[in-house]
């Protein structure tokens, strides 16, 4: 199978999308931008070893490759709109192409999120995805704009990915059933996309936890210029990590990573409307922590007294 074969019988897709001029066939795709809408873009690389296991289905990568992606434009309150794909591949593989497509235009269609073009070359698996999304002009959310009394929430649970990777490293073991639950976290992550939405005009500033939550956060204050608390012992978690023992939960809560869900800043005046938005998203959010002037992220608790850690999130360079 060539190239353009490849790329015509598993990635060409009809014309004539909303907002999409021309899509796939030509140099540039052309797009038409919503009036009174700003355009938000962002770019996610998985390579083979370092983001995801070779053992990993094709559709489920297909989905993740998307997914990580879709995060970003949550974590900005955007409404998706347009994708690439730059894919390079060992060999032609139909049926690794065919399970893979499926699952990356599966969680498209979920999303109303269109594939206008990319590149494909023989290499080592390698997964580039640059999405395009849209906001109402200055309604985006950054990671700036925390302020000092700001609750901070997250959303869904952290630290099944963390914990599925412990179980590929051969550190733990979990019955099937259970280890299913969480492989399903790791390799298939839900983007919480109408979470973000939901919360424009409402929180003072998010992100997403791809690397951890002490990193992400960290993030936050930092382009912020402020500190935060944490209670640790109140981040959500699911059954199967609440068996695990106290460090191991704080360890994947904390610094787990591939975890996809929303850490946000609200004035204590938003609480309803941010119990609005999670109701509207169909998402659970949880209050964690408060935004402090001190610099610096202090962890606190059940009992409200300081933890020392060492806790540290995912560095492409220095895992």
């Amino acid at each position: 199978m060539g190239e353009f074969d490849l790329i015509k019988q598993f990635f060409v897709r009809q014309q004539g999308q909303d907002g999409v001029v021309m899509g796939i066939g030509d140099d540039c795709a052309v797009l038409a931008p919503t009036p009174g809408m700003q355009w938000l873009v962002s770019t996610d690389m998985l390579v083979e070893g370092r983001h995801f296991l070779p053992t990993v289905a094709p559709e489920r990568l297909g989905h993740k490759a998307l997914a990580v992606n879709l995060s970003d434009l949550a974590a900005c309150g955007a409404t998706p709109r347009a994708f690439t794909l730059a894919l390079a591949l060992p060999r032609a593989d139909a049926s690794w192409l065919a399970g893979f497509s499926k699952g990356l235009f599966a969680l498209a269609d979920a999303h109303g999120i269109h594939l206008v073009g990319g590149d494909t070359t023989q290499g080592p698996l390698n997964i580039g995805i640059t999405v395009m999304g849209e906001a109402p002009a200055g309604a985006a959310l950054l990671r700036s704009g925390a302020k000092p009394g700001d609750d901070v929430y997250v959303s869904g649970s952290l630290g099944d990915a963390r914990l599925a990777l412990e179980v590929f490293r051969g550190s733990i073991s979990l019955p099937g059933e259970q280890f299913a639950q969480v492989r399903a976290a790791m390799e298939c992550p839900q983007p919480r996309v109408a979470l973000g939405q939901a919360l424009r005009g409402v929180a003072s500033s998010a992100v997403d936890v791809s690397d951890g939550l002490i990193g992400d956060l960290g993030h936050i204050l930092q382009r912020s210029a402020v500190g935060a608390s944490l209670e640790v012992d109140l981040l959500p978690c699911s059954a199967v990590l609440a068996t695990q023992s106290l460090a191991l939960k704080r360890e994947c809560g904390l610094a787990g990573g591939d975890d996809y869900e929303l850490v946000f800043t609200a004035a204590p005046g938003q609480r309803a409307a941010v119990q609005q938005a999670a109701e509207q998203s169909a998402t659970p959010v949880t209050r964690i922590g408060r935004i402090e002037a001190a610099a610096g992220l202090r962890l606190l608790d059940a009992e409200g007294q300081a933890l020392a850690h060492q806790f540290s999130s995912f560095d492409h360079f220095k895992s």
